[in-house]
């Protein structure tokens, strides 16, 4: 059984985040540890649903090179990701954009560099030499529908722009 590269610590978290319980609860107090997982070493996150206490647990495979923490959050190196697609990122950046606090400078940076790592992290699904992701950058439900919504969204150009403009959000909140 292959299991899927969690790059970093903050990929990992964000992931177990994205997938709830079956009760639809995804407050679980995760604990984790390194195991051997195939001919490898992997990382295996358990815990128990604070709201049903369903156990639950998740195994993912370690990267062939250590992700070195560049800031918050590090999510990853330059490849993409295998746990989220493209449109999962760019969800993810959607809603913590649209969720800044106004009146919290320290949580609205924390917010916006969130945001603005999650679109790098969709940048990382196209190519070299190619203006949008492609079609294998897409295996979620919900980031096919974010694809399918509005398919301008993943090209190059249009990414950097939404990535830039929270990296100058942030800088307003850094001098306020």
């Amino acid at each position: 059984m292959e299991f899927p590269v969690a790059r970093t610590r903050d990929e990992a978290h964000l992931y177990l985040d994205l997938r709830p319980c079956e009760c639809g609860s995804v407050e679980t107090a995760w604990e984790s540890g390194v195991v051997a997982i195939g001919p490898g070493l992997g990382t295996v996150y358990a815990g128990t649903c604070s709201a049903c206490g369903a156990e639950r647990e998740f195994a993912f495979a370690l990267p062939e090179r250590e992700v070195m923490p560049e800031g918050f959050p590090t999510f990853g190196g330059p490849e993409p990701s295998q746990l989220l697609d493209a449109g999962e990122w760019l969800w993810v950046a959607d809603m913590t954009a649209g969720n800044v606090p106004r009146d919290d400078p320290d949580a609205a940076l924390r917010a916006l560099a969130i945001a603005r790592a999650a679109v790098d992290e969709v940048v990382k699904f196209i190519p070299d030499g190619r203006d949008e992701a492609p079609d294998e950058a897409f295996w979620s439900a919900r980031g096919e529908r974010m694809r399918a919504e509005e398919p301008g969204r993943f090209h190059r150009e249009r990414l950097v722009i939404v990535r830039d403009t929270y990296r100058d959000l942030a800088a307003e909140y850094r001098s306020a």
